[in-house]
């Protein structure tokens, strides 16, 4: 049973959401689209996704094959910040980056401040209902989440996710990562203007319908952003 599912075909069905295309799936594992094509059509042949106005995943059992297969392999060998991006997409809820993340997304990676390696936050949106599950889906993996960022001392690894939990998520999608606008963006990176000020001139020539001004600084030169703290 499941012969056909090796580590992309487990991926590709843990990323899928009903209407995908190729592409999109592609984007959202951070793989070659024409790999992608190919592992869809082993799963179409096997019977375990079909086209219908987009991808549709019709043995939705597969997920929790996949779900294990993931935990098993964490165990073996924890995620990298790469893997980290990715791991969200297989959580089945919703989600956007956030904070220092949004405007590392909505930059295109263009402007990525300052993390260390060895103490590397992510940020992400979540619903206030799916907060529990969030803590659950990450515990899986042995990454450790918070609402605050926790002081690297009191973490035995180098990857946490700092989770922000809201009653309503906005949210749009870059490169097949789902971020919240980039209005939002942009007033976080205004108000940590001596941080993100490269950022800001990044975001004003990408995007012409986006005003980057700000008719206050919200915090002084010497403060970081509360991300990096």
């Amino acid at each position: 049973m499941y012969e056909v599912c090796g580590e992309k075909e487990l991926k590709v069905v843990l990323a899928l959401d009903p209407g995908n295309s190729i592409s999109g799936v592609a984007r959202k594992i951070d793989e070659n689209r024409e790999t992608i094509r190919r592992v869809v059509n082993r799963l179409e042949e096997a019977g375990y996704v079909a086209y219908d106005d987009g991808l549709h995943l019709l043995d939705r059992t597969l997920r929790t094959v996949g779900l294990e297969w993931l935990t098993a392999t964490a165990a073996i060998s924890p995620p990298s910040i790469p893997e980290a991006y990715v791991l969200p997409q297989f959580a089945g809820m919703e989600y956007a980056y956030a904070a220092i993340d949004a405007v590392y997304v909505w930059t295109r990676g263009g402007y990525q401040v300052a993390r260390d390696p060895e103490d590397y936050p992510l940020f992400i949106a979540v619903h206030a209902s799916d907060l529990d599950a969030w803590v659950e889906f990450f515990d899986r993996f042995g990454i450790p989440t918070a609402e605050d960022r926790q002081p690297a001392e009191d973490l035995d690894g180098a990857i946490q996710v700092v989770l922000e939990p809201r009653s309503r998520i906005e949210t749009q999608l870059v490169d097949g990562r789902p971020v919240v606008p980039i209005e939002e963006t942009v007033a976080f990176a205004n108000e940590y203007y001596a941080t993100f000020q490269s950022a800001l001139d990044m975001l004003d020539r990408m995007y012409d319908d986006v005003d980057v001004d700000a008719n206050y600084r919200m915090e002084p030169a010497e403060h970081e952003p509360r991300g990096p703290q």
